[in-house]
């Protein structure tokens, strides 16, 4: 009901993926394996979705949180690239997730005399006319007076004018996980810690999968018409599971990105900062914090968990601070995160020139391979993927129709915003904490808030998070498919990234919660709080490390929430 994954329906989902054929199995539960589920599910298709840990556990929620055009590849002359994701910020902002995608603007300041202006200007008049310009703004001319008004933090000798211009912004893992809630919807079966092991082969086909459930170490074997091979950096291993040769090859490279109180640079707008190699981005992240980067290094260490080390943040400290009157350090950082980029090898070495172009191979007969991309344009990539299965999908395959499917939420939410006052006095909360909850939540806010009926505490934010309430909690496991004190605090949730104790000083009481739902006794709720202790601790060690190879020994030393096996079994 509702695209609801909750313990009950863990269970039943189990027994599907046992006796049911399917004509698609998606492996991987990022935001393209999610969109590839709704994409299937909505063209009537029968659709399994399973994910190793958790939904958005990878990329998916560690990435800029950008909806955005890729401004700088027009540079780079990506101009379908460009047209394509302006067209998908413009269908998330206005049709599809306007609750979970929202405007925001960003100030380029420009430092070189008569030739600058007039070059980024073109650039901007072009991203404009591309559709840029459809329900956002048109790109602004600032004097310096004008920039320094708008950033009072930039120094004055920082820049000599400036520009304007508007983009996108998301939750990522959030947006992934009601992509994947809304994909459950329409029919999908998706399922998180359930990791694939090997391939089901009938003569020279692929016929289905293998998977292990991770929280009890059950096997099962899911048949089916046509495999997805959407999981990202991890392409290639599961490509080398398949026993089939594949058409291209993966390359992840490492972004690292700060988080930091929102007055400690004094702005009403976002910066977009030129570098060496790639641009830094100063983006507005809720009411109170800053997220600042990113990096783009080459990482061929452990993908599951990409470590951010001393260099990188100094490297973002570095660039942000060439341009603040009060420069950042080490104390004013709430939260780093460091993701994996899955670009599509190629023969140029710097990570930054390789393509954001995504690519889709019938590696063989019943696997498609999809990879690449940006994460703008998931829906285009998730339909590519399925129009590239349907030759091994004995049914008619239906055209892709995700352009005109609302994510769970959307509808309503426009109509609930300007009832904020109301809803605020029916549920005893103030307004700013309605309007917060209908961004993440849209017209789901009834869900959400239902637990509290019986139980008026839940009403009451997270002690130590405030900007929670202990509601959210509750929903993100009876409805989110939390499984782990992980999966709220660093996915459902943004606490590890957005206070200074990263979560750990709320995790008993956040356990106790799930406990209620999962049934959890004293002893897992122990084990819990004690595994995500150890993983705050092994990150913020590793942060001060000054190499990748010894931040990644630091933080592969944690314990893991869930186990996974690396070898396929017979």
């Amino acid at each position: 009901m509702w695209g609801r994954l909750g313990p009950a329906e863990r269970e039943r989902n189990w027994q599907q993926l046992r006796d049911q054929e399917f004509d698609v199995v998606i492996v991987g539960g990022g935001v393209v394996g999610s969109g590839a589920a709704l994409d299937a599910a909505t063209r009537g298709l029968s659709v399994a979705l399973v994910e190793a840990r958790d939904l958005a556990s990878g990329t998916s929620s560690r990435s800029s949180k950008l909806f955005h055009g890729g401004l700088r590849y027009l540079e780079q002359l990506e101009f379908s690239l460009v047209r394509e994701a302006l067209h998908e910020r413009e269908l998330m902002l206005t049709r599809l997730a306007p609750h979970l995608v929202k405007p925001v603007s960003f100030l380029y300041p420009l430092t070189h005399r008569f030739w600058e202006r007039p070059y980024v200007t073109a650039g901007l008049t072009l991203y404009d006319t591309m559709g840029g310009a459809r329900s956002l703004p048109r790109h602004k001319q600032l004097t310096r007076a004008g920039a320094q008004r708008m950033i009072p933090a930039l120094r004055r000798d920082a820049l000599i004018g400036g520009m304007q211009y508007w983009d996108a912004q998301a939750d990522d893992a959030r947006h992934t996980m009601t992509v994947a809630r809304t994909a459950a919807r329409y029919g999908a079966v998706v399922r998180t810690s359930t990791q694939v092991v090997g391939f089901l082969r009938e003569a020279d086909r692929v016929s289905g999968v293998r998977v292990r459930d991770s929280e009890t170490g059950e096997e099962i074997d899911v048949r089916a018409h046509a495999v997805i091979n959407s999981t990202g950096v991890w392409t290639d291993e599961i490509q080398r599971l398949s026993g089939g040769r594949g058409r291209f090859r993966v390359r992840a490279s490492k972004g690292v990105h700060i988080v930091v109180p929102r007055d400690r640079i004094v702005s009403d707008s976002g910066i977009i900062l030129r570098t060496e190699t790639s641009v830094l981005f100063v983006i507005p992240w809720r009411s109170n914090h800053w997220i600042v980067g990113t990096t783009d290094t080459d990482w061929n260490l452990d993908l599951a968990h990409p470590a951010a080390t001393r260099a990188d943040i100094d490297y973002v400290l570095g660039h942000v601070n060439s341009v603040l009157a009060t420069p950042l350090t080490h104390d004013d950082i709430e939260g780093v995160y460091a993701g994996l980029r899955p670009l599509l090898a190629g023969e140029d070495e710097a990570t930054s020139k390789l393509s954001r172009e995504h690519a889709v191979a019938r590696v063989l007969p019943g696997l498609v391979a999809i990879a690449g991309g940006k994460y703008t344009t998931y829906r285009v990539m998730a339909a590519d993927a399925v129009d590239a299965a349907a030759v091994d999908i004995p049914s008619r395959v239906a055209p892709s129709t995700t352009d005109k499917v609302p994510l769970l939420g959307a509808d309503g939410y426009h109509a609930l915003i300007n009832q904020c006052e109301h809803v605020g006095t029916r549920y005893g909360l103030h307004p700013y904490r309605i309007r917060h909850l209908l961004d993440r939540y849209g017209s789901l806010l009834d869900q959400v808030l239902g637990a509290a009926d019986e139980r008026r505490e839940l009403l009451a934010p997270i002690t130590g998070a405030e900007d929670y309430l202990q509601a959210e909690v509750m929903h993100a496991v009876s409805h989110e498919a939390a499984l782990h004190l992980e999966d709220v605090l660093t996915r459902r949730t943004r606490i590890s990234i957005e206070y200074a104790h990263r979560g750990v000083d709320c995790a008993r009481q956040v356990a106790e919660l799930m406990a209620g739902v999962l049934g959890w006794d004293e002893a897992t709720i122990a084990r819990e709080v004690e595994v995500y202790t150890a993983r705050v601790q092994a990150e913020r060690e590793s942060q001060a490390l000054p190499d990748d190879t010894a931040a990644d020994a630091r933080r592969i030393a944690a314990p893991e929430a869930r186990p996974l096996i690396l070898e396929p079994t017979a």
